[in-house]
């Protein structure tokens, strides 16, 4: 039992945190929303990694589109880290809106207000030790190279207004190295693994009773006593 589960056996109040991780078109978003549809009912919000790149207007264009955005060192994870703890004791943040177009943070904001359950996705999310301590349950979504790249070829192209050679070139030269250098590497912190995606609702219903047993203190405690007369 962690210091999150103490606290609520304890009755303090908690927000419950999941990160959803995995390599670049790898269907974290689809996994992500398709746990907030399960929890219907439950007070539920969602944050992404890549609203935190760093602000990078006092860069020029041309230096913006040098910069390696699937590295670590590419996000604000300081910023993350605050923001989570905001919501931890349930205060609202102003999350940051990054613009794919400009290559750099936005002037604008959104108000996120707090919620019971917090889920946040994003491709370097296990990178840090901090920002991986304060996540409950750690998935990670695992997905063939080959349909990664063609979802991110047609992502970049329809969205983000990029050509098809230059999502090829961004692919070979940091997207590819970057994910077997750090992305791959944090499959071992992972309490779940999820492969096929979206696809897997045997994995999601799993998670679905999880934090539902998180929520519910009570709940929890009567399964591991059911558990432990079965043994």
């Amino acid at each position: 039992m962690n210091d999150s589960d103490k606290e609520r056996m304890m009755g303090v109040k908690r927000p419950v945190i999941i990160g959803v991780s995995g390599g670049s078109g790898s269907g974290k978003t689809t996994v992500s929303w398709e746990i907030m549809e399960h929890l219907a009912g439950e007070s539920v919000i969602m944050l992404t990694q890549d609203a935190y790149y760093k602000d990078q207007s006092d860069m020029s264009m041309d230096e913006r589109k040098q910069v390696n955005y699937d590295h670590p060192d590419a996000f604000d994870t300081e910023l993350l880290v605050k923001q989570l703890k905001q919501l931890v004791q349930y205060q609202a943040i102003k999350k940051p809106v990054y613009d794919y177009v400009e290559y750099t943070r936005s002037s604008e904001t959104v108000l996120v207000e707090p919620a019971d359950v917090i889920i946040v996705e994003g491709v370097l999310l296990f990178v840090d030790p901090e920002l991986r301590s304060m996540f409950d349950i750690k998935v990670y979504v695992d997905t063939d190279d080959d349909i990664r790249f063609i979802r991110r070829m047609q992502r970049d192209i329809v969205d983000r207004g990029r050509s098809v050679d230059s999502v090829i070139e961004q692919y070979l030269a940091t997207v590819k190295p970057m994910f077997h250098r750090f992305v791959e590497p944090t499959k071992r912190y992972a309490d779940v693994i999820v492969p096929e995606g979206g696809q897997n609702q045997i994995a999601i219903n799993m998670m679905e009773a999880q934090i539902r047993d998180i929520l519910n203190p009570q709940r929890h405690e009567n399964n591991m006593n059911d558990e432990r007369k079965r043994v």
